[in-house]
């Protein structure tokens, strides 16, 4: 697929945004994004191996701390992912792609992977909105049970999800209700892309985080912000037209007033950037 099927495709997923997402395919075709020399069908094909093996181990009623143990054995003891320690900052982390290729990457990447088996088994998951450090969460009859898919699915009590927390934010930090709280598969899969726009950012390569946000904003087609984003993204690559047009769509928008002022001075710097 080229890229105008690609963002056809994740359009198409941001016109229904009720609707269930299919995460890891859709993970896949923002990765083939990034890979165009990729062949996606063969990824596809080992997704649905992925699922079929983890179906062939679960029994049809089991407890959550075993669906964790399948996940466990499936993913990271037959199938060797792990968590990348060594080179997090890798931007093959955040591509499920090389994720798939290198058998390694970040907690969102391997999160998804474990969305996508868990659901092959008609299982309840779902992820969660933790700062700084993506998790999951598996759910029964009103029970719950959070693991870590960055490493190796291991569950977490609230011990474990407070001494996360003060690692990752610093030793002040405390617990909130809103920290597992559960996020849309869209949100998953803007945060596994913002990543990738990170990392373009930190090395000025704004061509390629312009080309990220295009992707973000296929899938959430509703978010000025990214708009916003987007059209500065242009400017800085002298692709003034487009950067212009950008602001002048969004400025339609029924928008707060603060946000509709924002957009106003930045149409603005845009235009005087001409003369």
């Amino acid at each position: 697929m080229d890229r105008p099927a690609l963002l056809a495709h994740l359009r198409n997923v941001g016109a229904a945004p009720g609707a269930q997402v299919d995460i890891a395919d859709t993970a896949l075709v923002l990765a083939a994004l990034d890979r165009p020399d990729a062949d996606i069908a063969t990824y596809r094909r080992y997704l649905a191996a992925l699922a079929e093996e983890t179906v062939k181990q679960a029994p049809a009623r089991m407890p959550l701390p075993e669906r964790a143990a399948i996940l466990a054995q499936v993913i990271y003891r037959d199938h060797g992912f792990s968590g990348d320690t060594e080179t997090y900052e890798d931007v093959q982390n955040a591509n499920l792609i090389r994720v798939i290729d290198r058998r390694k990457g970040l907690p969102v990447a391997l999160g998804i992977l474990c969305m996508h088996a868990a659901r092959a088994c008609g299982w309840e998951i779902e992820g969660l909105n933790f700062p700084s450090h993506f998790l999951i969460q598996l759910s029964q009859a009103g029970d719950r049970l959070i693991v870590d898919p960055f490493n190796g699915a291991r569950p977490m009590d609230a011990p474990a999800l407070r001494q996360r927390l003060k690692e990752v934010m610093g030793s002040g930090a405390e617990l909130k209700a809103d920290d597992c709280a559960a996020v849309h598969d869209r949100d998953i899969l803007l945060r596994l892309q913002n990543n990738i726009k990170v990392r373009a950012l930190q090395k000025d390569d704004f061509a390629r985080a312009a080309g990220v946000v295009e992707s973000m904003m296929a899938l959430a087609p509703v978010s000025p912000g990214l708009m916003q984003e987007f059209a500065v993204l242009q400017a800085r690559q002298g692709n003034m037209k487009r950067a212009i047009e950008t602001a002048e769509a969004l400025l339609a928008w029924n928008l707060p007033a603060g946000e509709h002022g924002a957009v106003q001075e930045l149409l603005r710097r845009l235009k005087g950037s001409l003369h």
